[in-house]
């Protein structure tokens, strides 16, 4: 925690922001700084976290800014680069006085570089382009294959979730897997079995039915 001191002690009215700056802090740490402008003084009186290097009693660069704080509560969220060429994404809002007039502003800056280089990551990761059909000789007669992709396919179909089948939609679906010939794999009863959550002593008993039937 940075709290200014004297000769620019802030006033006790601030303490309440000081403590809501550090709170935001150390809940997104440790990449957001939280900043306290005090607008009467145009000068930064309290600094959370602080990752842009600013000084307490730093000018806060605001001389133009309370004209136009009348009706606003929030500026942002904008981006900037911090000292380091890290982008900062930031969002300000105006703090008010009992008499409703603007006394200080709030920044919170997050450093969203770290984001971003996690999102280049997935997307070099998941890129479409990297692969290659399954190759034919291999996946010709994997069964497996072929059930997992008529199972969700069934299930998206119908709006429902593996996890959330009750006991008469397992039994439709080993149905409609019977329907498209998935249980002529050797293991498939079992595979099924395991898969659906059912004993495979009741999938077996589904099956038949279905073949005397």
């Amino acid at each position: 925690m940075t709290t200014l001191q004297d000769p620019f002690m802030p006033s006790s009215r601030f303490s309440n922001y000081a403590a809501m700056a550090e709170g935001i802090a150390a809940l997104l740490f440790p990449h957001a700084e939280v900043v306290v402008h005090d607008l009467a003084s145009q000068t930064v009186v309290h600094i959370a976290n602080n990752i842009s290097k600013r000084q307490l009693g730093d000018d806060s660069g605001l001389d133009d800014l309370p004209s136009q704080l009348d009706d606003s509560t929030r500026l942002g969220p904008y981006e900037k680069l911090n000292w380091n060429g890290q982008k900062i994404r930031s969002i300000s809002s105006v703090m008010r006085d009992a008499s409703g007039q603007p006394e200080a502003l709030i920044c919170i800056n997050l450093n969203v570089s770290i984001l971003e280089q996690a999102r280049d990551a997935l997307e070099a990761f998941f890129q479409a382009s990297r692969l290659l059909p399954q190759p034919q000789a291999l996946f010709r007669d994997d069964w497996q294959e072929r059930i997992n992709t008529f199972l969700h396919a069934w299930l998206q179909a119908r709006g429902l979730s593996l996890g959330g089948l009750d006991r008469e939609q397992k039994r439709q679906l080993v149905e409609a897997l019977h329907g498209e010939g998935a249980f002529r794999g050797k293991s498939a009863h079992d595979y099924v079995a395991n898969v659906l959550g059912m004993g495979r002593a009741t999938v077996y008993k589904y099956v038949k039915a279905l073949r005397e039937g």
